[in-house]
């Protein structure tokens, strides 16, 4: 290989620093890669592989990306998992000596997008770092883009869950304790780094000095050492990549993991909570209590949803805030109209005190902060608790405001380099360079008329590049009438440049007067930029507060809108709910349209509901809309139905639908049956667990005999003793009710007309005695003569017949009946009979029965 290039030599010096980065390399209007770089981003960007030459025969490879169109290729890298180094140019190439001043200001990786074109609204873009420690785990979490803090400790098992439920993009671990890890991450990437930051005393120290105080009690993490070991690390991980301290991060909250009524990954998405299960957002719940007006309210809104509460006080607390601004029409609609002019407070914010920030961001920011005084004298009096401390809690950030007011134009450049930030009148020096760089223009035409008359030369012109500066042109046929005064400066073809003393004294008095400008204007903009870092803490908890009156004035609009109404919330144990509405479901619909159903559970009489019914009746429908009324009624909002009274629950499952998970090999079964096992061994007396169709991926008999059993365990294992759903197929199944005292059955009725049925979705009592699955197969569309061919077949089957090649093919022979063996062993029992003749029915079990049945069928099969 070739000696390298001075400027390959600095791109090596840079590179070294940033092995496991794209490293983009400003040149001028592009950011160019080399080497192994070039080759993996060509090919994830669709970009053209190129090569500089070195020498002879020898190339480097080369791809190179607009910075003008950079983002939508960072976005592409990041979102393959890449992490990418952003070097740029740190002088002027006009005015550099030598290679230009380069170095990397900002590395980007999954968990620390700042760019708003790589953000999504609603979503916090959640970085982790965890310690392990044996089976205990120390866990820092952060929000770069808002400033949120947390820090605790949860355990290895917990932590793949916690991964899918935050949607955590990073996670950074010590190098040395990878190990722990395996199997425990998936889904996100692993940033590993050198052991040293997790040290405890490095760490205890790094957030001692950051958050600028002598010790952590106040922070609630003083005894918890490995969460003081994995956020000591993660701040340490930030400053390393964002090259700054963090000005906005001013608080560390605790963490908890099991303060909040949890709902598991499968259950969130049987739920359609935030996305459908085929893909999209538009028809979820999050979608129907979205009110927000505000960035910042939509990620409120959605964290709420993940961790919705188990505290009373804390929902009744919402509720009536809730019921305030429900009843306060024209107070919620004032507010209302105010959130809507404010930008997203809390990533300007962020990105300012970071030094990220353009100056139109700064103008957003003080045209949004100067609506928080407004907002405050609006709530002003309110009755509820939540909006008297959200009221206290906003602050007026006047100072602020009127400075950066004062300071820069309404409408600045989007980057601080093309000037014209600053007003008329905020500095002396400013404002007289800028009148020599206005009069520059007037001043040049005045000294070449000048100029003109004075040698008589009507063609002489003075111009200006960046290579030569300001010069006098003047064309060879003129050349005679050059004064001796005038200096040779260039020769072209057909003219000659020159320059004089004045032009040159006029040119420096230019150029430094425009790098002047430049440099004030910067400096006045950062100093603006300081003092939004200094109250960054202070604007932060203002708007965290605001986010939570946006997310309440949202419950209150959507519950006036759709007709919801307060839940009664407590410590007991009965789900009791009058008309309830599926939220989404009953949108979709026209005005009228849903059909409301009551729900009574409780642990007295009706703790496990069979619900019985033909498919497209309403079961899962039904299922679903429980459940997402008391997730609704538990982070404080109101309720589709006419009355609803939820005791508080702990956890909620759900095993819905079948689904393969053909990424580990697993069968649709064994998910079933996984999904099953997950909530026997964490369900609890507090709990909601609703089943559809549990068993159906496997033999009819193994099924039932599987659902019979995880019922009876449900009802007579104290531990657990969940509340219970349970929807089937399984008609035999509604016979558990004779035997378990806290077994009702319900169906979705129906109405015959001759062969067809109308669907009515009103739940009753009783379990339903047909399945109607000829008549769904008839609505569905298949082919009549299919249909009518399976009315025989069905036909036959309730006969007590089974079938044989004649009968299926229209003959007449049938199959053996039940009891007799036969023509040609009538004289001695059928097997069956015999069997059946062993049995001591009075001390049989209900689930041994079914066994045994299923025994009694292999025999008979066995029967020629």
């Amino acid at each position: 290989m070739e000696r390298l290039t001075p400027l390959l030599e600095q791109y090596e010096r840079v590179k070294s620093r940033y092995q496991d980065a794209i490293l983009l390399f400003r040149i001028g209007d592009f950011y160019e890669m080399f080497f192994d770089d070039a080759k993996q981003a060509a090919r994830l960007l669709g970009v053209v592989l190129t090569s500089k030459s070195l020498g002879k025969n020898n190339r480097v490879p080369l791809a190179g990306i607009p910075h003008r169109a950079a983002e939508s290729y960072i976005h592409k890298l990041v979102q393959s998992g890449l992490k990418v180094a952003i070097c740029e140019q740190l002088e002027d190439p006009e005015t550099a000596k030598g290679i230009v001043k380069r170095d990397v200001v900002e590395v980007i990786t999954p968990g620390t997008i700042l760019r708003p074109s790589l953000l999504q609204e609603s979503k916090n873009l959640f970085l982790a770092a965890v310690y392990p420690d044996n089976s205990q785990l120390g866990f820092a979490l952060c929000d770069l883009t808002t400033g949120d803090f947390t820090a605790g400790e949860t355990d290895l098992a917990r932590l793949n869950e916690e991964i899918r439920r935050l949607e955590i993009r990073e996670l950074v671990a010590p190098s040395g304790r990878a190990g722990d890890l395996n199997g425990r991450v998936g889904g996100v990437g692993l940033t590993l780094v050198d052991d040293s930051s997790f040290l405890y005393d490095v760490a205890y120290r790094k957030l001692k000095s950051h958050f600028q105080v002598v010790t952590l009690e106040g922070f609630g993490i003083e005894e918890k050492k490995t969460a003081i070991q994995a956020a000591g690390a993660l701040i340490a991980y930030l400053e390393e990549n964002q090259k700054s301290s963090l000005p906005h991060i001013r608080k560390m909250s605790r963490y908890h993991d099991q303060d909040f009524l949890y709902v598991d990954y499968f259950t969130r998405r049987n739920l359609e909570i935030f996305e459908q299960i085929h893909g999209g957002e538009e028809n979820t719940l999050f979608a129907v209590l979205d009110g927000c007006l505000t960035s910042f309210g939509k990620r409120e809104l959605r964290m709420l949803l993940l961790k919705p509460e188990v505290l009373v006080k804390k929902i009744r607390y919402r509720q009536d805030g809730v019921r305030e601004l429900k009843t306060k029409y024209y107070l919620r609609e004032e507010l209302r109209g105010l959130l809507a002019n404010i930008h997203d407070v809390e990533r300007m914010t962020s990105r300012i005190a970071l030094g990220r920030g353009s100056p139109r961001e700064m103008v957003s920011l003080k045209d949004s902060l100067k609506i928080y005084p407004e907002i405050k004298e609006l709530l002003k009096g309110s009755e509820s608790e939540i909006l008297k401390d959200i009221q206290k809690q906003l602050v007026g950030f006047t100072a602020l405001v009127g400075e950066v007011e004062k300071t820069l134009v309404d409408s600045p450049p989007i980057v601080t380099s093309e000037g014209g930030l600053v007003r008329e009148g905020v500095n002396a020096e400013l404002d007289e360079l800028r009148k020599i760089a206005h009069d520059a223009k007037k001043y040049l035409l005045e000294m070449q008329e000048q100029e003109r008359r004075k040698t008589g030369i009507g063609s002489l012109k003075i111009a200006y590049n960046s290579v030569f500066g300001y010069y006098i042109e003047v064309t060879k046929p003129n050349l005679g009438l050059v004064p001796e005064s005038y200096i040779r400066k260039q020769t072209l073809t057909n003219a000659e440049r020159f320059y004089t003393p004045e032009l040159k004294e006029f040119e420096k008095k230019i150029l430094n007067s425009e790098e002047r400008i430049a440099e004030l204007e910067y400096e006045i903009y950062n100093q603006l930029r300081e003092e939004v870092a200094a109250s960054a803490g202070d604007i932060l908890a203002s708007t965290k507060a605001l986010a939570l009156a946006d997310v309440i004035q949202g419950f209150s609009h959507t519950a006036t809108i759709y007709n919801y109404s307060c839940p009664v919330v407590g410590e007991g144990d009965a789900i009791i709910i009058q008309d309830g509405r599926h939220p989404v479901i009953e949108r979709l619909l026209e005005g009228g349209k849903f059909v409301p159903n009551d729900t009574w559970l409780d642990h007295n009489e009706n703790q496990i509901i069979i619900i019985t019914g033909p498919n497209m009746a309403g079961k899962s429908t039904y299922l679903r809309q429980v459940a997402l009324i008391i997730i609704m009624a538990q982070v404080g909002s109101f309720v589709p139905a006419r009355d609803a009274q939820i005791g508080v629950v702990d956890k909620i499952f759900s095993r819905i639908g079948a689904s393969d998970d053909l990424a580990r090999g697993v069968s649709t079964f064994l998910a079933e049956m996984m999904e099953t096992a997950n909530i026997l061994n964490n369900a609890t007396p507090k709990s909601l667990v609703i089943l559809d169709e549990l068993g159906r991926g496997t033999s009819t008999y193994d099924g039932l005999s599987l659902a019979w059993a995880v019922v009876e365990y449900l009802h007579n294992n104290a531990a657990v003793r969940a509340k219970t759903m349970f929807a089937t197929h399984y008609h035999e199944l509604t016979d558990i009710e004779k035997f378990l005292e806290r077994v009702k059955n319900m169906n979705f009725t129906v109405k015959e007309y001759g062969e067809d049925i109308i669907f009515l979705r009103k739940l009753e009592k009783g379990a339903s005695d047909r399945s109607y699955g000829i008549a769904v197969a008839k609505l569905a569309g298949l082919p009549r003569e299919v249909i009518s061919r399976a009315r025989e077949i069905l036909g036959d089957f309730e006969a007590g017949e089974q079938l044989s090649v004649e009968n299926i093919s229209g003959g007449q022979a049938h199959q053996l009946g039940l009891f007799t063996a036969g023509t040609d062993r009538k004289e001695r029992p059928h097997p069956v009979v015999e069997k059946v003749k062993e049995l001591s029915i009075d001390h049989l079990k209900p689930i041994e029965a079914l066994n045994i049945l299923n025994e009694l069928k292999r025999l008979l099969g066995e029967v020629k």
